[in-house]
């Protein structure tokens, strides 16, 4: 399903991504990935471009650790998962593969930052990301891969905002425990 470009952060990209316009999407498992996802297949699909939804890796505990002692089964499995998760992030965010858009799903190994900037490269790419947080202290803390991006990436840049959930619901879902879910299932189970 992905195309393996393990090498890509270092500049050798496959061909085929090479010459073809690409909306070129990291995709993790942060709440504004779906929606930055499912930007990037309008922009796909207005454009006439390559959609390429990435998933970056690196193996447990870094780099450093894997050059002082290799674990290629490791480095699979996590690669493997890595796959997974950018499979099952498709499907929630999409419903499956879209068919009238090509596809093209990356896994990188590399830092995310670095594989975002190494394939949208080319002046008709675009980049899609999730915006993230919209409060000053929260985007401090956890906007860095979207600041490393932005400062270094030579094509256009698309932040989508991640969704907004209304206040009242937010204190709703975040006072929420175990035993809620027990009820509500006992419930469904007895109706």
């Amino acid at each position: 399903m992905s195309a393996r470009l393990n090498d890509s952060v270092n500049g050798s990209q496959s061909s085929i991504l090479r010459r073809i316009s690409r909306v070129v999407v990291g995709v993790s498992g942060s709440p504004g990935s779906p929606a930055a996802l499912t930007r990037a297949v309008q922009e796909a699909r207005h454009r006439g471009h390559l959609l390429v939804p990435v998933s970056a890796w690196t193996p447990r505990g870094g780099e450093a650790a894997a050059r002082c002692a290799p674990s290629p089964g490791l480095d699979a499995q996590t690669e493997r998962a890595a796959e997974e998760r950018l499979k099952r992030a498709i499907a929630s965010a999409l419903g499956g593969m879209p068919e009238d858009v090509p596809v093209a799903p990356t896994v990188v190994r590399g830092s995310v930052a670095d594989a975002l900037v190494s394939l949208a490269a080319h002046p008709g790419d675009l980049l899609v990301l999730g915006g993230g947080p919209r409060h000053p202290l929260v985007r401090l803390v956890r906007g860095g891969i979207r600041r490393q991006v932005t400062a270094r990436v030579q094509a256009p840049v698309l932040l989508v905002p991640e969704p907004t959930v209304p206040r009242g619901t937010r204190r709703w879902l975040r006072d929420l425990t175990a035993d809620d879910f027990r009820r509500r299932a006992a419930d469904g189970l007895a109706g």
